[in-house]
């Protein structure tokens, strides 16, 4: 079996639009994950000394007592498993796929497809990371699944179909250029869709409007029309803005709007 890997993930969505993925890699995903397992760790201390309190408190009830201490010690059997399944559970589906350790380190986990996540796929990613660690949170079955991989998923992504990505900072285009004679944006009457637009659209999507228009007199007229079609198409389907906004606009002023909207207004995150 190779451990030859791709650094990157080539996604083509049905609307003909390609954009691609860097790949995390092994160290950089432990690093991350180093980081969370000590806010782990932190949480579970934390909560053990309040159990630990609690016991304190109770324990010249001795009627209680018993009770208290043995309900103590189960909660601290199950903390490792609860508080390490819900951290990454609930911070994955809060933050779109990130944990402290992966905001960090700028790391996010996506769909296989290159899509947001479901809470279907952070539950079982996460439940199977009890697999993962194995043995001993030696890790060792998770790191081996990284190794061989082609695409660097442990087995809770292999279920899961998810991928970790490096989500890589693109220098400040210059917005100012690309756009000055565009005139005004109609899509800046609907804050409400433009919000929507910000907030379904990925980096790696942004920065292929943004090529497009930087490379458009590359074209030739035939394809400069298809791909501002297949983009435009593809924008559409994140937010679809009133007739009154769209009117008379081709594919291409349409996807300026988009550039306009996505960089000038807000930042793509």
């Amino acid at each position: 079996m190779s451990l030859a890997k791709t650094a990157s993930l080539e996604i083509r969505t049905p609307e003909g639009v390609s954009f691609s993925l860097a790949l995390a890699s092994p160290v950089v995903r432990c690093l991350a994950w180093l980081i969370d397992l000590l806010i782990i760790g932190a949480l579970s201390i934390a909560i053990s000394q309040v159990l630990g309190l609690l016991a304190i408190v109770f324990a010249a009830v001795p009627v209680i007592n018993r009770a208290i201490l043995d309900f103590a010690q189960a909660i601290q059997i199950a903390l490792g498993f609860i508080v390490s399944v819900f951290y990454g559970i609930t911070l994955e589906w809060l933050w779109r796929g990130r944990t402290v350790g992966k905001r960090i380190y700028g790391l996010r986990v996506v769909d296989e497809r290159g899509l947001n996540l479901t809470l279907r796929q952070i539950v079982v990613r996460n439940l199977f990371r009890m697999v993962d660690i194995l043995p001993s949170m030696a890790y060792l079955v998770g790191a081996t699944s990284c190794l061989f991989s082609k695409r660097c998923q442990r087995l809770g992504d292999i279920a899961a179909g998810t991928l970790v990505i490096r989500q890589v900072k693109f220098p400040e285009p210059a917005i100012d250029q690309i756009l000055a004679r565009t005139g005004y944006n109609s899509f800046a009457e609907h804050p409400h869709l433009e919000a929507r637009l910000r907030q379904r659209s990925t980096p790696e999507e942004a920065q292929v409007a943004l090529d497009s228009l930087l490379r458009r007199d590359e074209l030739d007229p035939v394809h400069r029309l298809e791909v501002f079609a297949a983009l435009a198409g593809h924008f559409r389907t994140h937010a679809e803005f009133p007739d009154e906004a769209t009117h008379g606009l081709s594919d291409e002023q349409y996807v300026r709007n988009v550039v306009d909207t996505l960089y000038r207004k807000s930042v793509v995150v």
